[in-house]
């Protein structure tokens, strides 16, 4: 069946009734390009999306992160996959976008060093910093999903390898909301609002002490440090203009379950909230 089709046939299910109430219901759409590999294993991530759309919106939305997986900064795409799939309302858990400050860093030392005094505020150990530091360091390509480490002894938990752990099926409650929030920050660019929204759903996890990122595409050099704790610390330099590589470490508490977090980040439908201007 084509996608075309596909959305023929989910633009004409607009509503589920239970009762005697009609419940609007939701479309998640997920994209995920690569270059090399067989069908869509191995090879490069170049670029991934995730939204969650009212019946009307899919439409353009498909167009749009169509659009983004042809025309990414890293590079042409040999492989594109669009998922279109319906979200049950009462599935949806909702979380606050977290609060945001920005470090106005100079260089990628000066930035990863707020970077690792986050993380110890937060509550990762030194030793759990330093090695998630080093873990995405070494990456000679960047990777579709997160790295799962222990905030205390750094050990890696997740068993995923190369692919890591996805961070999925989450979007803004109310994309207006959102815009009227943002608009007198300078976080209204696409990268922030991805980024916001991923943050907030893995803060929300039960288990989460931090989260460690900086972006793959060559020319974004920002980077965060978020944690439930203390919300979004947004650091200008996190890599050099020009690098490729970037990555993802999420440090959890010993003692949780690592299979059902990792069902939370993959599976459970988030939509974040925002209320007030940040």
């Amino acid at each position: 069946m084509t996608i075309k089709k596909k959305i023929r046939i989910l633009k004409d299910v607009r509503y589920r009734t239970s009762g005697k109430e009609s419940v609007q219901m939701l479309y998640s759409i997920k994209m995920h390009a690569r270059k090399g590999g067989k069908n869509g294993r191995g090879g490069r991530h170049i670029s991934g999306a995730e939204r969650i759309v009212k019946p009307e919106n899919i439409e353009q939305e498909v167009i749009r992160v169509l659009r983004r997986a042809r025309q990414h900064e890293r590079g042409a795409a040999d492989f594109i996959q669009i998922k279109v799939a319906c979200v049950e309302p009462s599935q949806i858990q909702y979380c606050p976008l977290l609060p945001v400050r920005q470090q106005d860093v100079k260089t990628v030392a000066e930035g990863r060093r707020q970077a690792r005094l986050a993380l110890l505020r937060a509550g990762v150990s030194a030793a759990a910093a330093a090695k998630g530091f080093s873990y995405l360091t070494a990456l000679r390509d960047s990777m579709r999903g997160a790295m799962l480490v222990d905030a205390v002894s750094g050990e890696r938990v997740d068993g995923k390898g190369e692919r890591g752990v996805r961070c999925s099926t989450m979007d803004c409650a109310d994309a207006a909301a959102y815009a009227r929030a943002l608009a007198h920050t300078p976080y209204t660019g696409l990268h922030a609002r991805e980024a916001f929204v991923l943050a907030a759903k893995v803060a929300a996890a039960p288990g989460t002490v931090a989260e460690l990122c900086w972006s793959d595409d060559p020319q974004y050099v920002t980077g965060y440090v978020a944690s439930p704790r203390y919300g979004y610390e947004r650091i200008m330099v996190m890599k050099q203009a020009g690098d490729p590589v970037g990555g993802r470490v999420i440090f959890i508490r010993p003692t949780t379950d690592v299979e059902t977090y990792m069902a939370y980040l993959q599976y459970q439908p988030v939509l974040v909230t925002c209320h007030e201007p940040l």
